[in-house]
């Protein structure tokens, strides 16, 4: 990455190319050019020598972390280890349990679905999962339907565990059947809604899960290494999750159901892909690119704008202040603290492990921070997610200026 193309643009201009003003031209752009790769290098390397610095600090055993700014990565670095016991080393090409960044995946392929027509996020649930009928709010009836809408938002008043029991058509049942918080649209609680959507997804397509995200929206974006279920041959690639020691000063093993995958496993659409940074900026650079990259059309323009915009109105939501949601996607709507140097409508997710990934739509900015950690307290509101911002939104907000 940052290798630097040079176009005839003095002659798109109209000016002759060999004219002084044309070798002034192309001068200056090249010079622009090299500023903002310089720039760009600068934050790339001030971004890994904070993650080296936690990582010596035994924040985390090792970490990835890429940066990409108007389709094209600048920073893509690896620092740490992924295995201590053995002391693998972290690599770029490294796969993590991307926990909840795989709700807004989950979030895209609901959308899709609203693109053809099959389906639309004001349905009631019911109509896919006939057992929603019967929810209630402790013993008072609904006041409406849930909706999908409600469900990909974390609006519905369903709370509670996360986790598949059975194949994914038995957890939506068994969701089904878990008293509500509240009324719906009444207020905002993180929830498993997006499994629920997942399985709505499988009964209209009449595909399952794992098999809908591959053929939709892994295998066009070339998306190779993501997956519910790593091959024998992504498995020693994986990431392993560590957790702080009774001390503080060193790291020991953890363990967390995610990681217990097989191929009986069924998917889980709030929380159970694997996936590498690579992969993970294809995903981004489509939903910047209006649903579309390299040629291969994903999403409409019109479901990527539903998809990011917020949804919760006034609600309080998310795990940082100053946010509403979209369509399993976290928007930021009044920037501050860990988002102060964020714009409104930046967007993205974290994960259960510490994972961080997310866009910025107005300078066309992907930021990715990848590590395998439990028990550091709130990832959302970690130093690490904002060392990654606030070094490259700084630098890259200076090679972006005209």
């Amino acid at each position: 990455y940052g290798k630097l193309h040079h176009y005839p643009i003095a002659y798109n201009l109209g000016v002759p190319m060999n004219s002084r003003y044309s070798r002034r031209i192309v001068i200056s752009i090249a010079t622009l050019s090299l500023i903002g790769l310089t720039t760009s290098t600068q934050a790339g390397d001030s971004i890994t020598k904070r993650m080296q610095e936690f990582a010596d600090a035994k924040q985390f055993s090792g970490a990835v972390t890429l940066v990409a700014n108007r389709g094209k990565v600048v920073h893509l670095e690896a620092v740490g280890v992924a295995d201590v016991s053995s002391g693998q080393a972290m690599k770029k090409d490294s796969i993590f349990a991307i926990a909840s960044m795989t709700k807004p995946i989950t979030g895209a392929a609901l959308m899709i679905l609203v693109d053809e027509g099959k389906l639309s996020l004001d349905d009631p649930v019911a109509k896919y999962v006939p057992e929603f009928k019967n929810a209630t709010v402790g013993d008072k009836p609904l006041a409406r339907e849930i909706t999908l809408r409600d469900l990909a938002t974390h609006t519905s008043g369903l709370g509670g565990e996360q986790r598949n029991e059975g194949t994914l058509a038995e957890t939506a049942v068994m969701l089904a059947r878990r008293p509500l918080s509240f009324q719906p649209g009444e207020k905002w609680q993180y929830s498993p809604g997006l499994s629920v959507c997942g399985r709505v997804v499988e009964i209209v397509s009449g595909q399952p899960f794992e098999k809908f995200l591959a053929e939709r929206i892994f295998q066009p974006l070339q998306m190779n290494d993501t997956t519910f279920f790593p091959s024998s041959e992504q498995q020693p690639r994986i990431a392993r999750l560590y957790q702080p020691s009774d001390d503080g000063q060193s790291l020991k093993a953890d363990h967390h159901w995610l990681l217990d995958f097989t191929e009986t496993t069924s998917p889980n659409p709030s929380g159970g892909l694997f996936s590498t940074a690579d992969d993970l900026v294809r995903f981004y650079q489509m939903v910047l690119g209006g649903g579309e990259l390299d040629g291969q059309r994903i999403l409409s323009k019109n479901a990527v704008a539903e998809l990011t915009k917020i949804h919760t109105g006034d609600l309080t939501t998310g795990f940082t202040p100053g946010n509403g949601w979209g369509i399993g996607w976290c928007v930021v709507r009044n920037p501050q603290d860990v988002t102060a140097m964020l714009k409104p409508g930046a967007c993205g997710h974290g994960g259960a492990f510490g994972t961080q990934g997310w866009i910025h739509p107005q300078q066309q900015m992907v930021f990715i921070m990848l590590v395998q950690r439990s028990k550091f307290g709130n990832g959302d509101a970690s130093d690490l997610r904002r060392v990654v911002q606030e070094q490259a939104t700084r630098a890259l907000s200076k090679s972006n200026q005209p």
